[in-house]
Order: structure tokens, then sequence, then C-alpha cells
């Protein structure tokens, strides 16, 4: 959620030149909102990845087991991170009024 709040601080020109040429509330959420799940589900995805890689190597013994139900539990977790800590900031720029955000440095 930091990492949005940021990129939506530092993006507020671009929210504010949006809104003020036509973009609704759904527009700027449904942009930034849309960015935060697929940066979630990348990391997820990378996670997995790393953890089919690792799986495949012999620990002191024990081989490990890969469930496949597991696979789809961390992509929905990822997904859920992504749209609940996604929706705060997607709201606070969708709330941004464009003159402020335009007179913004």
């Amino acid at each position: 959620m930091n990492i949005m709040l940021v990129s939506v601080t530092e993006r507020t020109r671009e929210i504010g030149i949006r809104k003020a040429i036509g973009a609704g509330r759904g527009d700027i959420i449904g942009q930034f909102l849309g960015e935060a799940v697929f940066l979630s589900l990348a990391g997820g995805a990378l996670g997995i990845f790393a953890g089919v890689v690792a799986s495949r190597f012999t620990i002191a013994g024990v081989v490990p087991q890969i469930a496949p139900y597991s696979i789809y539990l961390a992509l929905a977790v990822s997904l859920f991170t992504g749209l609940v800590f996604g929706l705060y900031p997607a709201s606070r720029a969708a709330d941004l009024h464009p003159i402020e955000a335009l007179r913004f440095e």
C-alpha cells in the first residue's frame, strides 16, 4: 500500500490532467487498482516460481512436495492483497480535485 501511495503522490499532475479532460472517479480507481493487482499478481507468480524451483532440491534427505491447491491459494491471496491494499490509494487518487492536482509540485 505504501508503494501505491507513493505512486499516487508522484503522479498527482497526471491524475489532475486526466480528471481535467473528463476522466471519472471509476476511471482513476480502475487505473490504480489495476496497477496494484498487476503488481501483486506478478509478485505472487515470482514467489510461486521460486517455490517450485526450490522444491526440486532435497533438503536433509527430505523431498519437498507441492500440493496443487497451494499454487491456486497463493495466487488468490496475492490477488486479494492487491485488491485490498490498492483500494485506499486508488480512492485517494480519485478524490483529488483537478485544480489542486495540477497546482501540485
